[in-house]
């Protein structure tokens, strides 16, 4: 737990928690209401100044006055759970266990030294360490946390990885299968909702639908530990299903069960379904996830047939299916006006019907389909996602963020949610904390679905975002395996030369290999570029101009921008190598640029424009600027020191500070991430 007692407006927030403790009932949007936010600027500053999320921040504070209750009232621990505002005891046995260590019923066993000053004082909001938390307590947590979350533990949890392979359809009618499908993806999304369970996508599992694999087989390949696989039929109005739940190793069957219903209790079949192999598993389900499991999508079958026969189409994952998979939501919409997920999937499918295209074309159905899904269902995950995608096709980035992250709130095991995700925290809003948390988490939920090109670039990705956090022995692991997948792929060969330049720091090995991958394609701008800028910071810029020069050549040729954030290299070795005037022409274009630029990234860019024009000062004012920022990568500490355009400042007292502040707070972000990661078990 972290230490937010100097923080007025948090402690405002605890205070107003405390008086709406033992409401079930009080989340986010009631405290927005309470502190007179919004609920998405409630986030950021809650992020900002805490480092967690809302939810988080809440179910900390009860935590902590659960902790109170136990240790200082006769309340036994469901009474404790129902007074802190909990509505499942086992939800609040898990929470508290995940914090301090222990559960609650073992508070008494791990005994706290009461100082005499404190005895007297009210308990309710006295601030002592950590939200009145005595810092024997503190210290308690801490030791347990060490014990408790060490990597071999970790390993040992329970796994509960589940995969839910492609349903049969036992009819001799193929036109059914698409119920079947249907009734799949339904329980998969289910289990999805369960953030206690390891769901593999179903892009991973679709594989294996006509596969002669047995089940250990597939485990092996999906590093799953339980499979529920499904047969069955539509006849008339009854739906018959059979389904089992198997263990992955050893394929014996832990659970089967034959159902046969209506069509019109179809949800409630899902819900059985889900509910009973969630149980079976023996996952914690809490009193949110089960509300969402227990949602029912829409009153009207003729409507939800139409969807599912759309769905089957969206699957397909071509433009004509897309074309087909809107055809046949809108119908639903007909049958029933407020289908909440019939509109979020039309504006998905319009997104990737757009989303190759130079000109978009469907950003304003984009809009009015997820308006619709979020005023039906704004607690709907692809309502959310359908609303982050139209701010992203619009190309407001910002506005896109916290739809995606509240559409994982509601739907963890998403693959689809996370890998968008991935994508936005490196592309968009670069924040490589974040960018490296879902890559992996991706890489957990949907690999197994990908082709050997695809995967060595997936691995890819999760290489990159792990040296960007300065995991470089994790790193090199990953691009081994991406190389393993597809031993052609250059962009991995270029980032596995930094990668063990991390490690060895030897420019000479580094440039070495990078011209082995450049040779091996000439064309390739990104590899000219990374080949000038190795020669760069050797200071052999005559060499640098020769790679360089073709890089201006290519962007004046084409009118293209290619690299223009690469700027003061280039102009430095231009400036270096006599070419005077068209340095400055270049920096003053990208001053422009620098100055416009949205990401955290701004001042330094700023600071590498001053520098070239020896503006000492100017540098310090914006480099001490950056120093205030976060979730930075590694290779702005690793290559701002050596950069030869801050030779002027590099050694001055000022700069030596600001870098060691830059490198420090870098570093404690390194060690908590990897305590997050591991604790999480994604490292």
């Amino acid at each position: 737990m972290q230490d937010f007692s100097n923080n007025d407006f948090l402690n405002n927030l605890r205070n107003i928690i405390y008086d709406n403790i033992r409401n079930q009932q009080f989340g986010v949007s009631e405290l927005a209401d309470k502190v007179g936010m919004s609920r998405s600027n409630l986030l950021r500053k809650v992020t900002k100044q805490a480092g967690i999320s809302v939810s988080q921040f809440i179910r900390q504070v009860k935590l902590e006055h659960a902790m109170e209750l136990l240790r200082n009232s006769a309340s036994n621990v469901s009474e404790v759970a129902w007074q802190t505002g909990f509505s499942s005891t086992s939800y609040f046995i898990k929470c508290f266990k995940e914090v301090y260590g222990y559960s609650p019923g073992e508070v008494a066993n791990h005994p706290v030294e009461k100082t005499s000053d404190k005895t007297d004082q009210p308990k309710k909001r006295k601030l002592t360490l950590v939200f009145g938390i005595p810092i024997i307590i503190i210290l308690a947590g801490l030791i347990a946390l060490l014990l408790f979350f060490q990597p071999d533990e970790i390993k040992n949890q329970p796994d509960k990885s589940i995969a839910v392979l492609p349903f049969k359809n036992d009819s001799n009618d193929s036109s059914n299968i698409y119920i079947i499908n249907g009734l799949m993806e339904s329980i998969l999304n289910n289990l999805q909702k369960i953030e206690d369970l390891r769901v593999i996508s179903r892009t991973s599992v679709e594989k294996y639908r006509n596969s002669n694999k047995t089940i250990p087989e597939i485990a092996k390949e999906l590093n799953v530990k339980y499979f529920v696989e499904g047969s069955g039929q539509k006849l008339g109005d009854r739906i018959m299903l059979h389904v089992q739940l198997i263990n992955g190793q050893s394929d014996s069957h832990l659970w089967a069960e034959q159902y046969e219903e209506n069509t019109s209790d179809i949800f409630k079949l899902q819900q059985n379904v889900s509910l009973s192999i969630a149980q079976t598993i023996k996952a914690i389900i809490t009193p949110e996830e089960e509300q969402q499991i227990d949602k029912i999508p829409t009153q009207n079958m003729i409507a939800y047939d139409n969807f599912l026969k759309g769905l089957e189409y969206f699957h397909a994952g071509t433009r004509e299916g897309l074309i087909m998979a809107i055809r046949y939501f809108k119908t639903a919409l007909v049958h029933d006006p407020k289908f909440a997920r019939a509109y979020a999937d039309i504006a998905i499918s319009y997104y990737y019907m757009d989303i190759l295209q130079a000109e978009k074309q469907f950003t304003d159905s984009i809009s009015l389909y997820s308006d619709k899904a979020l005023l039906y269902d704004p607690e709907l995950a692809q309502s959310l996602v359908a609303r982050a995608l139209y701010y992203m096709s619009d190309g407001m980035f910002t506005k896109a963020e916290p739809y995606l992250e509240k559409a994982l709130e509601y739907n963890p095991n998403s693959a689809f949610v996370i890998n968008f995700l991935s994508d936005f925290y490196t592309t968009y809003i670069p924040n490589s904390a974040r960018y490296l948390e879902y890559a992996l988490k991706g890489i957990q939920l949907d690999i197994a679905s990908n082709d050997s090109s695809t995967a060595s670039f997936i691995y890819l990705h999760v290489s990159n975002a792990l040296i960007q956090n300065g995991f470089a022995d994790d790193a090199i692991y990953y691009i081994n395996k991406s190389l393993s997948y597809n031993a052609n792929n250059l962009y991995s060969q270029y980032v596995k030369a930094y990668i063990l330049f991390a490690g060895s720091k030897n420019m000479d090995q580094t440039l070495k290999l990078l011209l082995e991958v450049y040779e091996k394609d000439t064309t390739r701008m990104d590899v000219l570029q990374e080949v000038g800028k190795m020669y760069y910071f050797k200071e052999d810029y005559s060499n640098a101009l020769k790679y360089y020069q073709r890089l201006i050549d290519v962007r004046e040729t084409y009118n293209m921008d290619l690299f223009w954030y690469e700027d003061p290299k280039i102009c430095t070795v231009l400036k270096e190598t006599g070419n005077v005037q068209k340095a400055d022409s270049l920096m003053e274009s990208y001053l422009r640029r620098a100055e416009q630029d949205k990401s955290i990234y701004r001042d330094m860019m700023l600071a590498l424009y001053y520098a070239f024009e020896h503006d000492n000062e100017k540098v310090f004012e914006h480099m001490n600027l950056f120093a205030k920022q976060d979730n930075y990568h590694y290779w702005t500490v690793e290559f701002t020191e050596m950069d030869p355009i801050f030779k002027g400042v590099v050694h001055t007292r000022e700069f030596e500070k600001i870098l060691e502040g830059i490198k420090s707070k870098f570093n404690k972000r390194h060690n908590r991430l990897k305590t997050e990661l591991k604790k999480k078990g994604l490292i």
